[in-house]
């Protein structure tokens, strides 16, 4: 008789909610020992183990990118992590590039994203407005490509800003929207930041060397590497964990995933209350734990969808940025805060720069927790927050019951 057993489908792995909640945590590269410094190699391995620093340009408190480093490390310079993105050419670790959204990727990760590149080419994947670029203004954007060609970097401020402006696109020009193509299509790449958050843009080989031409792997071998990455940084994830981690196409990550499966790279688990199948690593050890305790920002790796942060946390969080003031909750920029592993509070924070302190505009204590048992961490990481970002103290405004509680703890 033929031997079907190459077919019949891979037996899952259970795995309880206090697992995944662990498994969630270990893969993130929590290590806030205080007694060793916090040093560019340590940034670097942080980074290796989530994949990549997501940018943002919300600078109420600070830039998005320093904070989960903070999160995981503790207090360092943030001239470190300057150095290894936009530093000199020895120094670089990190080129950006659109990973999970626009972040900071390894620079030796760089050609599992040229299927992305190739799209963009050819106009697929992009936001619509640079998509229709390529399209209809293949001119401009071989000029302007000619241009840093010929003078060296450059950014949009630097070129013309006379064409027109789409309030859709918060004020971008034909020349940004042109460059963001390039960027996007790998065509060019950051060579820094100005003071202003605007990208400087350089070809990629006089940025990052010979890692620019580096062979690009075949397109699924590529969509591979990246889901097995993402499955250690998650420990164990649904099949839309993976696509949204990486923003990869749907139909391809589950082929991908059915290949990871059947050749043994991934298994599936059954994960206690998930309605769809899960994946972790063949050598994950399930009794691994990892509690930290620290304050997150929105953009951190861990809170990126939302919905597996309740899946997995049972926390309910959503950003409000960008609802109005009278119809925010908790606030305009909240950091979560993970107390041993639990998420167990939420602050609405602002760096209050000209008066120099770290201002609580409100916070929020979660369903099932005591006062007195969150208060006291809460303040020692604020306060650390504070001198991390170089400010005198916290001040906490007696907002609501929690906040006036928390307002009347001192910190030793």
């Amino acid at each position: 008789m033929p031997d079907d057993s190459a077919h019949m489908p891979k037996p899952s792995i259970a795995v309880s909610i206090k697992q995944a909640r662990n498994l969630a945590l270990v893969g993130q590269g929590f290590d806030c020992d205080e007694s060793r410094p916090v040093t560019k190699r340590r940034i670097m391995k942080a980074i290796r183990k989530t994949n990549m620093l997501q940018v943002d340009s919300v600078n109420v408190l600070t830039r998005a990118h320093y904070m989960p480093i903070f999160s995981r490390l503790g207090v360092y310079d943030p001239k470190l992590l300057d150095d290894i993105v936009w530093g000199k050419s020895r120094d670089r670790k990190l080129i950006e590039y659109w990973g999970h959204e626009a972040s900071m990727i390894p620079i030796e990760d760089y050609p599992l994203y040229r299927w992305r590149m190739e799209d963009a080419r050819s106009g697929k994947g992009m936001w619509g407005r640079i998509a229709r670029m390529q399209r209809e203004q293949p001119e401009l954007i071989d000029g302007i490509l000619e241009r840093i060609e010929n003078e060296g970097a450059l950014g949009a401020s630097d070129l013309d800003q006379a064409g027109p402006k789409s309030a859709e696109w918060w004020g971008w020009s034909d020349t940004k929207t042109a460059l963001e193509y390039l960027f996007w299509s790998g065509q060019v790449t950051a060579h820094k930041r100005r003071n202003s958050f605007e990208r400087v843009y350089d070809l990629p080989h006089r940025v990052i060397g010979d890692a620019a031409h580096d062979p690009a792997p075949d397109r699924q071998d590529a969509m591979c590497d990246l889901i097995c990455k993402g499955i250690a940084a998650t420990g164990v994830a649904a099949e839309i964990d993976l696509r949204k981690y990486f923003r990869m196409p749907t139909a391809e990550t589950k082929a991908c995933l059915a290949r990871l499966v059947e050749e043994g790279r991934l298994l599936r688990a059954d994960v206690q209350g998930w309605k769809q199948n899960g994946y972790l690593c063949p050598n994950v050890n399930q009794r691994a734990r990892a509690k930290p305790t620290c304050l997150m920002v929105p953009f951190d790796p861990v809170m990126w969808e939302r919905d597996r942060v309740e899946r997995i946390f049972g926390f309910n969080y959503r950003i409000e940025i960008y609802v109005p003031a009278e119809k925010r909750q908790y606030g305009y920029y909240v950091l979560p805060f993970m107390l041993n592993g639990e998420f167990v509070a939420r602050v609405d924070l602002k760096s209050d720069r000209k008066a120099g302190f770290l201002l609580v505009q409100s916070a929020h204590l979660e369903g099932g927790f005591e006062r007195i048992e969150v208060a006291g961490p809460l303040m020692e990481n604020l306060h650390r927050l504070a001198a991390f970002l170089g400010l005198g103290g916290v001040k906490v405004i007696p907002a609501n019951d929690f906040s006036k509680y928390l307002a009347d703890v001192s910190v030793v």
